[in-house]
C-alpha cells in the first residue's frame, strides 16, 4: 500500500472513530465530565477502539480486515510482558504522540491528537484523563495464565 494510501486509510478510520466516538451506544451525544471526574474506560473503547480491536479486544474488529497489518490482542500485553501490565508503555501508544521505540510506524490513530480535538474537553487533563481510563480498562481485562 503506498504511503499516501495508507495515510488515506489512517485518516477515513480516524474520522469514521471521531464521528462515532461523538454518540453514546444509546444514541446521545457523550457529555463532557465535570473537572475531576473520571470516564468509563469500557465506554472509551467501545467507541474508539472496537472498529479495529473488535468488542473483545482481540483484533477482530470490522475494520480489521482491511487493514495491512491487523491489530493486535490487547488482552495480551500482560502475557507479552512477563505477566506484568505495562501501564506507561500503553498510555505512550494510546496517545500516539511521541513515538513508541519497536511499537513500529503510525498504524493507529494519534488518540492524544483526537481527544485533544474532541467535544469531550480539549484540556490536556481531560485528554489524559481518559487515556488514564482506556489504560486501565484494558489492564482489566487482560487474560491471565492460570498458576
Amino acid at each position: 500500500m503506498s504511503p499516501c494510501i495508507r495515510s488515506i486509510t489512517i485518516t477515513a478510520i480516524l474520522s469514521a472513530a471521531l464521528a462515532f466516538g461523538a454518540v453514546a451506544a444509546s444514541g446521545q451525544e457523550l457529555p463532557s465530565p465535570p473537572t475531576g471526574q473520571s470516564y468509563s474506560g469500557s465506554d472509551l473503547f467501545k467507541t474508539y477502539c472496537t472498529a479495529c480491536h473488535g468488542t473483545s479486544a482481540h483484533g477482530d474488529g470490522p475494520l480489521a480486515a482491511n487493514m495491512k497489518k491487523p491489530p493486535p490482542d490487547l488482552t495480551q500485553f500482560a502475557a507479552r510482558n512477563g505477566g506484568t501490565f505495562p501501564s506507561a508503555l500503553v498510555a505512550q501508544i494510546i496517545d500516539g504522540r511521541q513515538a513508541v521505540k519497536g511499537h513500529g510506524g503510525t498504524d493507529m490513530p494519534v488518540w492524544g491528537d483526537a481527544f485533544k480535538a474532541s467535544s469531550l474537553g480539549s484540556s490536556e487533563e481531560s485528554v489524559q484523563a481518559r487515556i488514564k481510563a482506556l489504560v486501565e480498562y484494558l489492564e482489566r481485562i487482560q487474560e491471565r495464565r492460570a498458576p
